[in-house]
């Protein structure tokens, strides 16, 4: 079977956020499973770009609207990630270093997808799949089946996978005219309350929707940032599947990040070591528990509660815990942890910013990790904890709902909290030094949870098992 993913990330050529770290591994186990995985995403200036050796794959060109445009393909000589990589160029469009955050994004994108469309056009076979990863990449399936030009592509079944259904890609409908020649009569296939809504239109148009998890397809249907009755309505073509972690990549005994390997024989130890070591670097005390949060910090993750619940941890737990907090995003909670590293000194510190080295250390010596997210579709970083022997303290919801079983239930490794409150959090993090000071029961803990199975083969059987619903 061929599958063709795009999307607009893939770690390590240019990653945002979880959507990258997917569709970085997705493909690659899949060809180890013996299909033939590729993957098609803009050409980006990142690092990955000018450092690996590239050919040209294919030229070609467009419209959008009024305007023409050429595009170049080009592909990765060595299939160093372990399936075909293929960047697509369109100067003055997507030659830039950032992913998002332009005005023009909508035509970014949009110019984006029609060359991939346009390319498939050209192939002198059609492939089995195309999988379309969140609304960047929605409007493909649209164009496969009503777009004069592209029709005879309607026959290759697509999946769209939304990694978080509240990003949606929304134009008015004076962008209309970027999209090929369409049938007008299908204008209520890109409609969603006035403006034209590419991820519902890839709910409506694909053959099957994917949800990075379970619950938070349930979730969909009552929190979807306006799309509620379409999930609702479109519930039967929608399947959760649980996300992997790359084992190869997130691995303590072989970790190349890391100074101190350890394994699940030896995980008090090893992470005692790497503990030390970051403690020292942060200016915290290793006897501590140490809690961390990795992230984003934005409303979905409930950063603007964490400087407050934090100070309140502090203060209740009289400074008997530290805390290590790696991210970016709003600026006013940025500033309230630069504000609290001075303040907090001894027992709290912050990197503002993304250390892709800091974050695997980071999960090797932690304690605890902290993800109090308002949402959270599936989660990957509780994951890469368990992995580490780290303990997820986390909010009820999405991927963390289905992934962490709190230490009250039966064989329970995890703290769960019901609300992205600062009492919530601050209750969370007493239970947790209460366990810590359990050397026994932590050491069960860790030992249980390292041993959990969220590999990426698991999840590749059941994207198989959609692909074939579809043939």
């Amino acid at each position: 079977m061929e599958i063709i993913h795009v999307s607009a990330e893939c770690y390590p050529v240019a990653k945002a956020g979880g959507l990258g770290d997917v569709v970085g591994a997705l493909p690659k186990y899949q060809c180890k499973a013996g299909d033939i995985a590729k993957v098609v995403m803009p050409m980006y200036r990142t690092k990955f770009l000018y450092d690996n050796e590239w050919e040209v794959d294919f030229k070609g060109s467009s419209n959008l609207g009024n305007w023409h445009f050429d595009y170049t393909v080009i592909k990765e000589k060595t299939n160093k990630l372990g399936f075909d990589l293929y960047l697509i160029d369109i100067n003055g469009l997507l030659d830039r270093q950032k992913i998002y955050g332009y005005n023009d994004d909508a035509e970014r994108f949009t110019a984006f997808q029609i060359a991939v469309v346009n390319w498939l056009s050209n192939w002198e076979h059609r492939p089995d799949i195309v999988h379309c990863h969140d609304h960047h990449t929605a409007l493909i399936p649209f164009m496969m089946q009503f777009c004069y030009d592209y029709q005879f592509l309607g026959s290759i079944p697509t999946v769209l996978t939304i990694h978080n259904g509240q990003y949606q890609g929304w134009m008015g409908w004076d962008k209309s005219i970027f999209i090929p020649r369409w049938d007008l009569w299908k204008r209520g296939m890109l409609d969603w309350e006035g403006n034209i809504n590419p991820l519902a239109s890839g709910v409506k148009c694909a053959g099957k929707v994917t949800t990075v998890s379970m619950s938070y397809l349930d979730e969909l249907r009552v929190n979807a940032n306006g799309l509620e009755k379409l999930f609702e309505y479109e519930r039967g073509k929608c399947v959760g599947i649980l996300n992997g972690i790359d084992n190869e990549v997130w691995d303590p005994q072989t970790d190349p990040y890391l100074e101190h390997h350890f394994d699940i024989q030896n995980v008090t130890v090893g992470k005692q070591k790497n503990k030390a070591a970051l403690c020292a670097r942060f200016g915290l005390n290793p006897e501590k528990p140490l809690f961390a949060f990795i992230g984003r910090l934005v409303g979905e993750k409930a950063a603007d509660v964490l400087p407050d619940a934090i100070r309140t941890a502090i203060h209740h737990t009289q400074g008997n815990a530290s805390f290590l907090i790696l991210g970016s995003g709003e600026t006013a909670v940025e500033w309230e942890f630069q504000q609290m590293t001075g303040i907090h000194s001894g027992v709290f510190n912050a990197v503002i910013g993304y250390d892709e080295k800091l974050s695997h250390h980071i999960y090797a010596g932690a304690d605890f990790l902290l993800m109090p997210s308002r949402v959270e579709p599936c989660g990957l970083n509780q994951m890469y904890a368990m992995r580490y022997g780290t303990v997820p303290v986390v909010r009820s919801t999405g991927g963390l709902k289905d992934t962490v079983v709190d230490m009250g239930d039966f064989e329970g490794f995890g703290i769960r909290f019901d609300h992205a409150s600062i009492a919530d959090i601050d209750y969370s993090v007493g239970r947790a030094v209460s366990v810590y000071q359990d050397k026994t029961h932590m050491e069960w803990m860790r030992k249980h949870m390292m041993q959990i199975d969220h590999s990426w083969e698991r999840t590749v059987d059941e994207y198989k098992a959609v692909y074939q619903s579809l043939k």
